[in-house]
């Protein structure tokens, strides 16, 4: 089914899709005619990036028309899973098997495809992107074959094949990787001072298997916690606990945010900042994200504490999280454990982008690498040159889709063609 001259708009409402036609079809078979049939063609997930990464001139085509199949190999402890899928709606299919993800994003309403293809991740010095649990990836090719990537089968190809862009194909399952169940309990600290947070980044986010840092980047912020019931808890508590449950923006009602002041429960109920279960609304929001070797969280702290003046007024808040290396080519985290700096900007782009120029002005000299999903003033090429394996997945993309049916604008800047 393809819809004409329809206009489609990104969650923040801040992207109109140049796409005239829109296509969203009910069965694999009728994806591959579509794909087969399009001249060029680009997947579009669940609407939450703040760019044009998803964007086409000519088609789109939507997966969540596509049966939302949740396959669980216990003996393998994997899930494969139909690309068009939400993480709300996967982790609900696993908790009642008995199985886990290891890491979920902040935000559980947003597509397993789409997040995997541009890096998105969670937080934990432990904890990988989401990309990093997929296992193998099932592509619709240019001429609508379908062709299936695994880590064990095809390993000089499959680091490649992940966060890809959408640039290899359409994407039509995943397989991730998958363990037992288990249960958190949510903490909040506030009043943490951000000079404690820099000058112990290691104690503060060694302290559960996965924390956070909300923060306008003047003097403190608040830090939340999740501790995993089955392992002891850990020795750092800075600040002072939190008197009832907050939102990660104050000010904001609590509603929507997951359950804290450590009452336990299931994983998938605790590890995002918001409950699976309530649809968000459209965001009035911009953001922005910046991966930084971990070696150099203290500059960046000295960094965008220098600026904390400009940050506060163009911020809803900022968050810091932790974020373990990866082996994938164009994975944000390749190569390099990483702190991650985020920044929800109000939804006004004209403050925004000088202040932004300004947080890039200082991250970008310690070797930040933006996030694929969101907001830059980056020019692309210098973008693919903070990525060793840049040409590796040049060379991969040329070799699955020689003709370039699944480019758009913004691959076409990250690797021109010849």
């Amino acid at each position: 089914m393809s819809t004409p001259h329809t206009q489609v708009v990104n969650w923040a409402g801040n992207v109109t899709f140049g796409s005239p036609r829109v296509h969203r079809p009910r069965t694999v078979d009728e994806l591959r005619r579509t794909v087969r049939d399009s001249a060029r063609i680009r997947a579009l997930g669940s609407g939450h990036s703040f760019n044009l990464v998803a964007d086409s001139d000519h088609d789109l085509v939507r997966l969540d028309g596509l049966p939302a199949e949740a396959g669980i190999d216990a003996e393998d402890s994997t899930v494969t899973v139909a690309a068009g899928m939400r993480y709300a709606e996967l982790v609900t299919v696993l908790n009642e098997r008995g199985f886990a993800l290891a890491n979920l994003a902040s935000l559980p309403h947003i597509s397993v495809a789409g997040s995997c293809a541009t890096g998105t991740h969670g937080s934990g010095d432990g904890r990988r992107c989401l990309s990093a649990a997929v296992r193998a990836v099932e592509l619709v090719g240019p001429d609508g074959d379908l062709t299936w990537l695994s880590r064990e089968a095809d390993p000089g190809a499959f680091p490649g094949a992940v966060v890809a862009l959408g640039a290899l194909g359409v994407v039509t399952r995943l397989s991730l990787e998958i363990e037992p169940a288990f249960e958190m309990a949510q903490r909040v600290r506030v009043g943490v001072p951000l000079d404690e947070v820099a000058d112990h980044v290691d104690d503060v986010f060694g302290a559960a298997y996965s924390v956070s840092l909300f923060t306008d980047w003047r003097d403190e912020g608040a830090v939340w916690l999740k501790h995993r019931t089955d392992r002891p808890v850990g020795g750092w508590s800075g600040g002072r606990p939190a008197p009832g449950p907050v939102h990660p923006v104050p000010g904001m009602s609590t509603g929507s945010s997951t359950e804290q002041m450590g009452s336990a429960g299931p994983w998938h109920e605790r590890l995002p900042h918001f409950r699976p279960e309530l649809e968000p609304s459209a965001g009035e929001e911009l953001q922005s994200e910046f991966y930084v070797p971990r070696e150099l969280a203290g500059a960046a702290f000295t960094a965008l504490r220098g600026i904390g003046h400009l940050l506060a007024p163009a911020l809803h808040v900022a968050e810091v999280r932790t974020v373990r290396a990866d082996d994938l080519w164009l994975s944000p985290a390749h190569g390099r454990d990483c702190v991650t700096f985020h920044f929800t900007w109000l939804k006004d782009p004209e403050a925004v982008t000088p202040v932004l120029s300004a947080v890039e002005e200082r991250l970008l000299p310690l070797g930040a690498r933006p996030h694929w999903g969101k907001l830059t003033t980056m020019a692309a090429p210098d973008i693919a040159d903070r990525y060793e394996r840049a040409a590796d997945f040049e060379r991969l993309m040329l070799g699955l889709d020689p003709a370039g049916k699944f480019r758009n604008a913004f691959v076409d800047g990250l690797f021109p063609r010849a």
